[in-house]
């Protein structure tokens, strides 16, 4: 088992990102997930979780109870080693006092401290919870999370490598107000499977941002947009990034590519209060989803209202439905789209 550790405050929404890059994925408390096996590569790319480690046990969210679950823990490894601590939500633990606590268990039983370049790092992750849960330990040790909150031990295995600030709207060569930031444009991408040897296509590409984060996932990326300028610019931004793509001048409701051409069809549906074509979006909308199935067997569409019932109408199932809120007066509706 592993413990993946969350970001931001919409668990739900990084769980159906990370079950991208890891199978199983169920919720343990606030903050934090549960995954039979994880993807290392996979949980590189990931936006909304920033850690994965082999769970060693989950107990009561205090420090003696943590270090009563290493002390009980079997550990199958030798070296090096150092302990990171950290608090989730609202969980007032002193994170210093625990690193001293399990490092003196961990030195111990015969491990050499090293917090620059360790052989293995340690994670106790406290978070509140409002349920009671139990879990078993690596070794068989049952221990029982309270009311008073949850902590969890593992052994990190992969992390999430957090270099989208680079990537902001305003930082690429081509910039238009209203585009989408990279972490919500690489989840989406996630979620689509965006991965080698994959194709993913975006008949509204705007920017091009979703299509560079599915690109750098290692896609092949298709992209096409009504205006010209906006065409030009994503080409720009694609380029600077390196990336293998294909753009066009096109009608998202008529694309000329054969069918079934692509794994994904994605795409950031205009907003209602900023389109030019706000008289006529659904039709626009539903155009753009018949034609998405078409080509691909799987879909994720952004928009600022959810449009379930014109997906369905479209022939879609609806595997999920997610809302991502962006700030008060805008939420992301995200809708995961399949075939059947």
């Amino acid at each position: 088992m592993y413990l993946l550790e969350l970001a931001g405050e919409d668990d739900a929404f990084a769980r159906c990102e990370a079950r991208s890059a890891a199978s199983a994925v169920s919720h343990l408390a606030p903050g934090l997930a549960t995954a039979r096996g994880i993807s290392s590569r996979g949980v590189r790319g990931l936006a909304y979780t920033h850690r994965a480690s082999e769970l060693i046990g989950t107990t009561n969210g205090d420090i003696q109870s943590a270090r009563l679950l290493l002390e009980l823990a079997g550990i199958d490894r030798d070296g090096s080693v150092r302990v990171r601590a950290s608090r989730v939500r609202n969980t007032e633990i002193d994170t210093q006092e625990v690193e001293r606590e399990l490092g003196s268990v961990l030195v111990e039983r015969g491990f050499s401290v090293d917090l620059d370049g360790p052989d293995h790092e340690l994670r106790a992750v406290f978070s509140d919870s409002a349920e009671r849960r139990s879990a078993e330990s690596s070794s068989g040790v049952r221990s029982e999370a309270t009311r008073g909150g949850i902590c969890a031990l593992g052994w990190l295995a992969a992390e999430s490598a957090r270099d989208f600030g680079g990537r902001m709207p305003t930082k690429k060569p081509f910039f238009q107000p209203g585009s989408m930031d990279p972490l919500l444009a690489r989840a989406i991408a996630n979620i689509a499977g965006a991965a080698p040897g994959k194709t993913i296509l975006d008949p509204m590409c705007g920017t091009g941002g979703l299509l560079v984060e599915a690109g750098l996932l290692g896609a092949r990326v298709v992209g096409a947009d009504t205006q010209p300028k906006m065409v030009h610019g994503a080409r720009t931004n694609l380029t600077h990034y390196d990336l293998d793509f294909e753009l066009f001048r096109g009608d998202a409701t008529w694309i000329p590519i054969q069918n079934n051409s692509a794994d994904a069809v994605v795409f950031d549906a205009p907003y209602g209060r900023q389109s030019k074509v706000e008289g006529d979006l659904a039709t626009l909308i539903a155009g753009a989803l018949d034609e998405a199935r078409r080509i691909a067997p799987r879909a994720v569409i952004v928009a600022d209202r959810s449009w379930a019932e014109v997906a369905e109408d479209a022939g879609w199932v609806v595997e999920n439905r997610l809302e991502k809120r962006v700030h008060r007066s805008l939420t992301r509706h995200v809708l995961v789209l399949s075939t059947g």
